[in-house]
């Protein structure tokens, strides 16, 4: 069983690679564009679904939404454009990716949103 979880992060991760080439280039529909950033975002987001000190289904729950989202933003994107994503990560490496301050703060903006409706919700109704 975790061999398998370990093949599938691999897997994963190299998803991860070709998605960021694919995001990159101005042929990938927009749809497909928020999907992967959605799932980036939860990837990198503090908060999950079940926290990832649980040893096991801490990571499956990040592996199941991040999955479901690739194929779901793949599902917008030709082949050619991942094809062609491939050969650019084959042949020019992502060396450090940028960091992108914009989606980072949507993110904390969200998240701190969804809480302050929660405490209000939890206040009033306690």
């Amino acid at each position: 069983m975790l061999r398998w979880i370990k093949q599938k992060i691999a897997e994963l991760k190299r998803k991860t690679l070709v998605l960021i080439y694919v995001y990159r280039d101005k042929r990938t529909p927009f749809l497909s564009k928020l999907l992967i950033a959605i799932a980036v975002g939860y990837l990198l987001s503090p908060i999950d679904l079940i926290p990832d000190f649980i040893p096991i289904l801490g990571f499956l729950d990040d592996l199941l939404v991040v999955y479901l989202l690739y194929k779901l933003a793949e599902s917008f994107i030709s082949e050619v454009l991942i094809k062609d994503a491939e050969e650019k990560m084959q042949n020019k490496p992502i060396r450090k990716l940028s960091k992108n301050w914009i989606v980072g703060g949507i993110i904390v903006v969200i998240w701190g949103v969804a809480l302050w409706y929660f405490f209000q919700f939890f206040m009033t109704n306690w």
